[in-house]
């Protein structure tokens, strides 16, 4: 039967759509969304902003009842629990279905999970989701009213990018997550070629993996010079005037740094590796996602340097990210220490699980208050460069929770629990906490430390990792991360500083007052500097690559 068939008082809708369709038997995640606003639809206006829209979820799955899904105030939504606790007003009303599909897991477990289609698994704008025209209703919870929903639109396919003279497309099937998913699975790259490719043809090519959450083409890459009819928009977050503009500035700008006399040529490529919890998977094994990290590292990455003539040995493979990049950057060098040279890792996610942001997954009991029991205080989840906290750590997870149950959300900590748990009983993650107390379950905890906390995994592991590591770990975060993730950086800092036999030999550091994303450019404000991953770290990567390339190694037909 699907959940959320259930009878209050008050306010009642019915949202009807397809129960079949050219792919069979339509189940998912019935979400039904409000907003006090008509400045865009309302399923793009669920943030974890103070000004955020409202959204209840249920689930979908099994037999189809004819008369639609009912939401009423049983469901739990965001940011109030119930419809019964949404002020009285007029509204702006619309509905969907996140589509889900069945896998039969090599594990054995029958799971209901979104497939990503092109868009980077998100649920607003997947293509093959059906929702409604949003409609003007006016709403009071203690008076009863149904209103009736169908959702008669679907989103359409998108159409996959063109290569071009610098930059191809690619994608394989990657037998290793075919193998786990029970269907097709596949991996792509956008690749972004050195000038002078074509001319060069015994030329043979560093290779530089930027590490990020899905990219629908190489980003930050603009033949052409900005747009001068582009009309400027405000950046909220950076306070700046016409932002879009200085993108599109930067974008040119390392176009034609790329293809100047004096820029190393190397090859550099962004990686495709959306799957059923998330945008990317975080680029390491998972008893939920697979062996991505085998996948990329030992199927995608060979084909890469086979198709495009680059080198294809670990001492000519470097990565840098930011963000999730940043983890995935580290996490993939500690966890294939030969097969890469070095990374570097700005705003990386947590990389100690005592902070995690501000939980300590292991002495913590509840992650979303802290303190005793008569006296909790709420943990923040969000703040700017002043410490002004917008939203906390319960409404970040209650905003998931209504989006999606069993990690489905497609958000952040969900996909978090989805990389690093272990397999449930019924084949979906098990829950790090309790979603609606943030009660911490520490048999959880203690599987996430021997297996992906990376503080703890090189401390535990230094006598065989750190001579393979000396010198590849670099680390920057801004001392205001908006996440919190610099308090796992001094953590991860004071082990490395105390190692020995080897010293790790590489570089943390830290922007003052700097919010998330910053990358170690202490000569350029945030807002910039983050649009300049590319031309930072590619030179970092080939002075390292000089100073620690074997004998005999080709340093010279790439430098044209």
């Amino acid at each position: 039967m699907i959940s959320g068939q259930l009878t209050g008082s008050g306010l009642k809708f019915i949202i009807d759509y397809p129960r079949q369709d050219d792919n069979g038997l339509v189940e998912g995640r019935v979400l039904l969304f409000l907003s006090q606003n008509d400045e865009k639809e309302p399923r793009l206006q669920i943030s974890d902003n103070s000004t955020t829209g409202f959204v209840f979820g249920v689930d979908a799955i099994g037999k189809q009842a004819p008369a639609g899904v009912t939401v009423d105030n049983e469901i739990f939504g965001y940011p109030v629990p119930s419809l019964d606790d949404i002020p009285a007003g007029e509204y702006w009303v619309q509905g969907l279905i996140h589509k889900y599909e069945t896998f039969d897991l090599k594990t054995g477990h029958r799971v209901k999970l979104p497939m990503d289609r092109g868009e980077g698994q998100h649920w607003h704008s997947a293509p093959g989701n059906y929702y409604s025209t949003p409609k003007k209703v006016t709403l009071d919870p203690k008076k009863r009213k149904t209103v009736q929903i169908t959702l008669d639109q679907v989103i359409p396919a998108i159409d996959e990018p063109e290569d071009t003279k610098y930059v191809k497309h690619i994608k394989i099937q990657s037998k290793l997550l075919t193998e786990f998913w029970g269907r097709p699975m596949y991996l792509g790259a956008h690749v972004l070629l050195p000038e002078g490719y074509d001319e060069h043809p015994d030329s043979r090519f560093p290779l530089m993996i930027f590490h990020g959450h899905f990219p629908k083409d190489f980003g930050g890459f603009r033949i052409e010079p900005p747009d001068p009819d582009l009309e400027p928009e405000y950046s909220e977050r950076f306070h700046v005037e016409g932002y879009n503009r200085i993108v599109q500035e930067h974008d040119h700008q390392f176009y034609k740094d790329w293809t100047a006399e004096d820029f190393p040529r190397v090859v550099v490529i962004e990686i495709q590796h959306a799957n059923p919890y998330y945008d990317d998977s975080y680029a390491v094994n998972s008893a939920n996602l697979g062996p991505y990290g085998d996948a990329i590292t030992y199927e995608l990455i060979p084909y890469i340097e086979k198709q495009f003539r680059c080198i294809g040995a670990g001492w000519s493979r470097f990565m840098y990210g930011g963000s999730t990049g940043g983890w995935e950057a580290l996490a993939a060098q500690v966890f294939y220490p030969d097969e890469y040279n070095g990374c570097y890792a700005a705003c990386p996610d947590p990389i100690d699980f005592r902070a995690f942001c501000l939980v300590n997954i292991y002495e913590d009991n509840n992650a979303y208050y802290d303190g005793p029991s008569y006296r909790p205080v709420e943990r923040p989840g969000h703040r700017n460069y002043i410490g002004a906290v917008s939203a906390t750590l319960r409404q970040n997870n209650y905003r998931e929770l209504a989006l999606g149950s069993n990690s489905r959300s497609g958000e952040q900590w969900d996909i978090w629990q989805a990389v690093y748990s272990p397999l449930g009983t019924d084949g979906y993650p098990q829950p790090i906490w309790d979603k609606h107390t943030g009660e911490i379950d520490h048999k959880v905890a203690e599987y996430w430390r021997e297996n992906y906390d990376l503080r703890y995994i090189l401390e535990r592991d230094w006598a065989v990792l750190g001579p393979k590591l000396e010198g590849k770990i670099h680390v920057y975060c801004g001392d205001m991360d908006n996440y919190y993730l610099n308090n796992a950086v001094y953590l991860m800092e004071e082990f490395l500083e105390s190692t020995t036999e080897p010293y790790y030999k590489g570089e943390v550091d830290y922007g003052d007052r700097a919010e998330h994303c910053w990358n170690g450019d202490h000569t350029r404000p945030n807002a910039t500097s983050r649009l300049r991953y590319n031309q930072m770290f590619i030179a970092r990567a080939v002075e390292r690559m000089e100073e620690s390339a074997p004998a005999g190694a080709d340093l010279t037909s790439w430098r044209y």
